[in-house]
């Protein structure tokens, strides 16, 4: 399989993040972007001042506003706008081509992971996942970052974990592609939930105890799913769970503490809070939750403060009046 070009589609931080991180491991890599003035920028300032600020690009990452054949493509459009932009691509691009998916979502209405909305656009294309703790500015800088690359192949995500690997970037391969892509989805809507905790005041104790409790309810919905339990043990697991619900550079885990101040979701849209991707995954992992019979506390308490208006308050009121059982 060569894996020496790789085509990114998507040219915010972590489109771009990405394409610097196969530059660093030597890949040709071409960066798909919407705006003339960005390709512009990225081209001859070798800059992605709107998304990344003055952190410098590698000369050889080359944007493009038509997608052109590649090696591989790696995916990193927010995950409800994934299903456009296959179907804005040349299916001559995808067709028997590893297809990496970055976006950690489940898309509202289909209800589908990741790799069910490739496996719907493009049949043919070879699905692989990454996921794992990592913030878009660390990997463009090349701070040490590592990540596991889920396929389901084990000697083709050893290879394409091998062409990724840069000086900075350490992809882990595995074989749990759908165990990967669900927590990944999930960590989002518990990022919300421990800022919620923050904004309201709550207490570091009871932000503790809400990571420990995720951790035990993401284990019953990656299983519903088809995932396996070894997975959460690893980065895409414990290490993105802990990451997104403790740093304030997660977007999920700040969008959870303006919640927990009192504000609405409209509010703080309003404001210009860039994207959180648990707010659309939240009601569509609580709908997933239902259809599987898995008990959700947690997801359906996101959703209620989403969606349904409840208060932070009487929310934490209903989960701590909720009847005693032994720890799982």
């Amino acid at each position: 399989m060569r894996l020496e070009t790789a085509l990114v589609v998507g040219g915010g931080a972590w489109g771009t993040a990405l394409a610097q991180a196969a530059g660093m491991a030597g890949r040709g890599v071409t960066l798909l972007v919407r705006d003339a003035a960005q390709a512009e920028e990225i081209n001859s300032a070798h800059t992605n001042g709107r998304y990344l600020g003055e952190q410098a690009l590698l000369p050889g990452l080359r944007a493009v506003m038509t997608a052109e054949l590649a090696d591989f493509v790696i995916m990193a459009v927010p995950a409800q706008a994934t299903r456009a932009a296959l179907r804005g691509l040349d299916p001559a691009l995808l067709a028997g081509k590893p297809v990496v998916l970055s976006a950690k979502g489940l898309e509202a209405g289909s209800l589908q992971r990741q790799s069910e909305i490739l496996a719907d656009v493009a049949p043919e294309a070879v699905p692989f996942v990454l996921s794992g703790p990592s913030f878009a500015a660390d990997v463009a800088a090349g701070r040490p970052t590592a990540v596991t690359l889920a396929g389901d192949d084990a000697g083709d995500s050893s290879a394409l974990a091998a062409a990724l690997a840069g000086p900075h970037f350490r992809p882990y391969a595995a074989d749990d592609r759908i165990g990967v892509e669900v927590a990944g989805a999930l960590k989002n809507i518990y990022a919300l939930a421990c800022g919620a905790v923050e904004g309201a005041g709550l207490g570091l104790s009871a932000r503790s105890a809400l990571i420990a409790r995720a951790y035990a309810e993401m284990s019953r919905l990656v299983v519903g799913m088809g995932g396996s339990t070894r997975t959460l043990t690893g980065l895409a697991g414990l290490g993105d769970l802990c990451l997104t619900c403790t740093s304030p550079q997660s977007r999920n885990y700040l969008f959870g503490i303006a919640l927990g101040q009192g504000r609405t979701v409209a509010e703080i849209m309003g404001a210009g809070a860039k994207l959180a991707e648990g707010v659309a995954t939240t009601p569509v992992a609580a709908a997933l939750a239902r259809r599987l019979g898995v008990d959700a506390p947690l997801v359906d308490a996101v959703d209620q403060v989403l969606n349904q208006h409840a208060g932070i308050e009487d929310v934490v009121a209903g989960l701590m009046s909720r009847p005693l059982k032994r720890e799982d």
